[in-house]
């Protein structure tokens, strides 16, 4: 009799992205569902790498980071923000920002402490979060404006909770959380003394006046509040897998001492690339605002003029659209499906991004940082289905 593997990441199954993905593939329809873009970052970085790669040094660089990476992450978060980090011992290098999200939940939560998530939720945190043995407390945001009510956040603490994750800019639902809502998280993470996780690695892709404000900034948050930021999707290089982590000096002493058994390092040549990246100008981080605006607007109209109402969307790479609003009555996975397999165009349910009772199964998540011919590609596609149905 063979032994049962681990009880916990067992009970799930293979991730939405990956099963999509996968149909996609088979019916050769267009990729919107799985989120990258279909171009590879700035020449200039990538040659870096390259130079890197040859030049050496290809051994182990610092667990904590290659130095003028550290230096980068914190030189960014001054110009950006405001933050001040010391770069030797507030700045912490992983393998992508999963990674960082897995050492920051290993080193905070112990068995048995409850941990805040607003859902709809990426798909890895609820899976990391009940290996590392807490227990998940959810705050349901609803579609299409996704407000955070505060009925539903007060309740989901108590005098268990250990820590808040916080997805800002948030995937799927794109929406970017104001000042008075923040404001409002700070004010019940302080009053129940809990931490605060932010997955912040769509900081720099936010839409027309809106601006992204790092949980950190606010009153009393600096000891208690780490972010997570990555390369990959600032730079549209998510297979390089570069992701850091800032915080107070003792918070990221703790979340070191996880990293260290996980993956130790990260290539030191994609590092340091990584560093002349983050010191771009300011016009590198204005073209890709405006860059991913146009295409969310492109997109948007497109579905719109088919006759999609799409939900908000104030910064990622997604827009979400309620299907029920041409009539279709099934539910949002089979939705996808049949639009994977019928129109050529793959898409992600969002109840696949919930994990508690009550969320709506009318609204898909389609991702539009692709080239603008594959987007004219995926309307021309749905437009000629529904059009015929």
């Amino acid at each position: 009799m063979v032994k049962q593997a681990n009880d916990v990441l067992s009970t799930f199954g293979t991730t939405i992205f990956e099963v999509m993905s996968k149909l996609a593939m088979e019916h050769k329809a267009i990729n919107l569902g799985q989120g990258f873009p279909d171009e590879d970052g700035p020449a200039d970085i990538r040659q870096m790498a390259a130079k890197g790669l040859m030049d050496g040094p290809n051994q182990y660089p610092p667990m904590m980071g290659t130095p003028s990476l550290r230096r980068a992450v914190a030189d960014s978060n001054h110009r950006f923000y405001g933050i001040a980090v010391e770069p030797n011992s507030g700045v912490l290098v992983t393998s992508g920002a999963t990674e960082a999200l897995a050492d920051c939940l290993m080193a905070l939560i112990n068995p048995g402490d409850e941990v805040v998530l607003l859902e709809p939720l990426y798909d890895c945190y609820l899976p990391l979060v009940l290996r590392a043995g807490g227990i998940p407390k959810f705050v349901r945001l609803d579609p299409p404006h996704w407000e955070l009510n505060e009925d539903r956040l007060r309740s989901a603490f108590s005098s268990k909770t250990k820590l808040v994750l916080l997805n800002n800019p948030m995937n799927p639902t794109g929406k970017v959380f104001n000042l008075q809502e923040l404001e409002l998280l700070a004010d019940v993470i302080i009053e129940h003394d809990a931490y605060a996780v932010c997955d912040e690695v769509y900081e720099h892709i936010v839409f027309g006046n809106l601006c992204h404000i790092p949980l950190v900034t606010l009153p009393g948050m600096g000891d208690r509040t780490v972010r997570i930021g990555s390369a990959g999707k600032t730079f549209s290089l998510t297979g390089w897998k570069v992701g850091y982590i800032t915080g107070a000096d003792e918070l990221i002493a703790k979340i070191s001492k996880a990293h260290q058994f996980v993956t130790f390092t990260t290539p030191p040549a994609l590092q340091n690339a990584v560093a002349f990246g983050l010191n771009k100008d300011d016009l590198f981080y204005e073209d890709l605002q405006t860059s991913m605006q146009s295409k969310r607007d492109f997109f948007r109209n497109g579905l719109q003029s088919i006759g999609f109402e799409t939900a908000d969307c104030d910064g990622t790479y997604f827009l979400n659209a309620d299907i029920s609003s041409i009539g279709y009555e099934g539910t949002d996975e089979e939705f996808c499906r049949m639009i994977t397999t019928e129109a050529g165009v793959a898409a992600l349910p969002v109840s696949a991004f919930y994990a508690s009772e009550g969320a709506k199964t009318n609204f898909v998540r389609f991702c539009f940082c692709k080239r603008e011919d594959v987007l004219q590609q995926a309307i021309s596609k749905l437009d000629k289905f529904f059009t015929n149905k």
